[in-house]
C-alpha cells in the first residue's frame, strides 16, 4: 500500500510562472530545433551541428583555434574535431598551423565553405522568420532585450 503523502506547493506565484515560462521556452526551442534539423537535412543534406560549426567559423573570418570553437559552441573538443574533419574532407574548411606550432591549429572556412554557409544561412533566417511569424514584432524586440539582458547578467555573475 502506498502512503498518502501531502504535496507541498512551496513556490510563489511568480516562481511558478517563471517555471512555466522556462518549460514553454524549452518546448518551443526543441520544436523549432527539430524542424530546423529536418529542413537542413532535406534541403542541404546537412546537420545542425555542422551548420553551427560553419556559423562559428563564418563569424571568425580570421580563423579560430579548436579550443575556441569548442568554447563558442559549448561542446567538447572531441565533438568539434569530427565535424571539422568532415568539413576539411569536403573542402568547406581548412586547418592551418598556428605560427609554426604543430600542436595548435586554426580553422577557416574555404571560399566554397563561405558560399555554402551563406546559402544555408539565408534560408535558415527565412525558416526562423516563418516559424516565429505569430510573435508580434514589438514582442520580439521586448523578448530579445529581456532574455539577452537576463542571460548576460547571469553569465557575468558566474565568471
Amino acid at each position: 500500500m502506498v502512503a498518502n503523502t501531502e504535496r507541498k506547493n512551496q513556490g510563489s506565484p511568480t516562481s511558478k510562472a517563471r517555471l512555466r515560462l522556462w518549460i514553454q521556452l524549452l518546448r518551443n526551442t526543441r520544436s523549432i530545433e527539430t524542424e530546423i534539423r529536418g529542413r537542413l537535412r532535406r534541403n542541404f543534406d546537412e546537420t545542425l551541428p555542422r551548420f553551427d560549426v560553419m556559423a562559428a567559423l563564418y563569424r571568425n573570418p580570421d580563423g579560430i583555434m579548436m579550443s575556441g570553437l569548442s568554447r563558442i559552441l559549448m561542446v567538447s573538443n572531441g565533438n568539434v574535431t569530427g565535424i571539422v574533419d568532415r568539413l576539411v574532407k569536403d573542402k568547406l574548411a581548412v586547418r592551418s598551423q598556428r605560427d609554426g606550432d604543430r600542436r595548435t591549429w586554426i580553422i577557416y572556412l574555404t571560399a566554397a565553405g563561405i558560399d555554402h554557409f551563406e546559402k544555408m544561412a539565408n534560408v535558415h533566417e527565412q525558416w526562423i522568420d516563418e516559424l516565429l511569424q505569430n510573435i508580434d514584432p514589438e514582442d520580439v524586440d521586448t523578448l530579445n532585450i529581456q532574455l539577452t539582458g537576463n542571460l548576460k547578467n547571469r553569465q557575468d555573475n558566474h565568471e
